[in-house]
């Protein structure tokens, strides 16, 4: 079979115009790339030094492939046939020193955003940050709010503006907690506990889901994450504060079996410290003050 010019380009438009395509749906389909909070503006900044540091290496490698390919043609090139040629220490010495450079600044990179960006660390605020105890579920989230007395499902409302400190666990399968315009994710397990920190620049929605695949209801395991104006949130927990149900023995217990697209749901009250009683479900060994390594 014969591969024309105009094959070649066929090939490579059947590459180039689909990705071109996806970059028109625009940036809110790629949260990770629009933040919306210091944290993930910190992180998409490293992801794209990281990018740039790969393009020092993978550009001059592309070029040279083209170069070498028409230097050295059979017709007419200008390249010099040496065959007996073996060593050149300049050649020698980019090929070592380059990616050593590189390595030293990754290495530099990770070293210091590690700790900078650990999402253990409090933000600093104007305000006190706002607490929200989280727990995976078969396969949904549920948000406890110990400062105001309410819980909901699938919905976390928090002021813009004001740290956000999530302490977050599972009473399933280990899950991943994750806001892409927020910041990255992090693993909820079951007895154990990991904290999370993250920070809203404005009012505004964004998506949140569990990352780490759990079973049937996976792929409908996402919730909304609301900052809202101070106003707005005062009258959110108003809103819960009037739901007709309360986060008993009961209905906890009815809440936690499997269910899939659960719908948003809110809590006027709940049990007597609910979160620590399921962390001791899992760790009546450790108590309920186990941690987690986090990533």
């Amino acid at each position: 079979m014969k591969y024309g010019p105009g094959f070649l380009w066929r090939r490579v438009a059947s590459v180039i115009l689909p990705t071109l395509l996806l970059a028109g749906c625009g940036l809110n389909t790629a949260p990770i790339l629009n933040p919306k909070g210091p944290i993930a503006q910190t992180q998409r900044d490293l992801l794209f030094t990281a990018f740039g540091l790969m393009m020092i290496v993978v550009i001059p490698v592309i070029l040279m492939a083209f170069l070498f390919a028409w230097r050295y043609r059979a017709s007419g090139g200008r390249g010099k046939y040496t065959p007996d040629w073996s060593y050149s220490a300049r050649i020698d010495a980019v090929f070592w020193l380059v990616p050593a450079a590189i390595i030293a600044v990754l290495g530099y990179l990770v070293w210091t955003y590690t700790h900078k960006l650990d999402p253990y660390k409090e933000i600093a605020g104007t305000e006190a940050a706002l607490e929200v105890q989280v727990v995976a579920q078969d396969w949904k989230w549920l948000f406890i709010y110990p400062e105001y007395g309410i819980a909901s499902v699938n919905e976390l409302a928090f002021p813009a503006s004001r740290p956000l400190a999530l302490r977050i666990t599972s009473d399933t399968v280990m899950n991943s907690f994750m806001i892409p315009a927020l910041g990255g994710q992090i693993y909820a397990m079951a007895g154990m506990t990991t904290r999370l920190h993250l920070l809203a620049d404005a009012p505004g929605t964004f998506a949140g889901r569990n990352t780490q695949y759990s079973g049937d209801g996976f792929a409908d395991q996402h919730f909304v994450a609301i900052a809202m104006t101070g106003e707005e949130f005062t009258g959110w927990v108003d809103r819960a504060r009037q739901s007709q149900r309360a986060l008993d023995a009961g209905n906890y217990a009815e809440l936690a079996k499997p269910s899939i697209a659960h719908q948003v749901e809110y809590f006027s009250g709940f049990e007597p410290g609910l979160f620590d009683t399921i962390l001791a479900k899992y760790a009546a060994h450790s108590g309920p003050d186990a941690t987690m390594t986090h990533e």
